[in-house]
């Protein structure tokens, strides 16, 4: 089950289209889907998560708290709505474009894909490319 958490004033669009798109994506990894919790919160909040939790003083656009075990996906995702218009601004793209990446950036985290190093990087940033290609894909 992928349910929808809103901390702020922000609603998705459409969230039938968004939870089709994410178990898709799920299906693309050879996983299954257990619950999938998005919970999108202000700046504030994910930064005081951020220290209490990883001990990082930072803003972020997104935290990913893993309970997946095998391939089947569960974790709590908490994105930043603040920092993702602030990221697609400096980006020069579409909030929704830059939301669909975090979005499907924590998924992948649940896969194990990591992004710590350029390699890492690299790799989390193709496969983010070729999920959200996915979201446009008559479902």
């Amino acid at each position: 089950m992928i349910e929808f958490h809103f901390n702020t004033d922000f609603s998705l669009e459409n969230p039938e289209k968004y939870s089709r798109w994410l178990e898709q994506l799920i299906e693309s990894e050879q996983g299954s889907l257990e619950q999938l919790d998005y919970i999108f919160c202000s700046d504030e909040e994910l930064l005081d998560m951020n220290q209490k939790y990883l001990s990082h003083d930072t803003y972020t656009d997104i935290l990913t708290f893993d309970y997946t075990e095998d391939k089947a996906i569960a974790g709590d995702i908490f994105i930043s709505v603040d920092r993702v218009r602030d990221n697609a601004q400096d980006l020069n793209t579409e909030f929704e474009e830059e939301l669909r990446r975090v979005m499907a950036h924590g998924v992948l985290h649940l896969f194990g894909y990591k992004d710590k190093t350029d390699e890492e990087a690299s790799l989390m940033r193709t496969k983010e490319e070729e999920k959200m290609a996915m979201f446009h894909v008559e479902q």
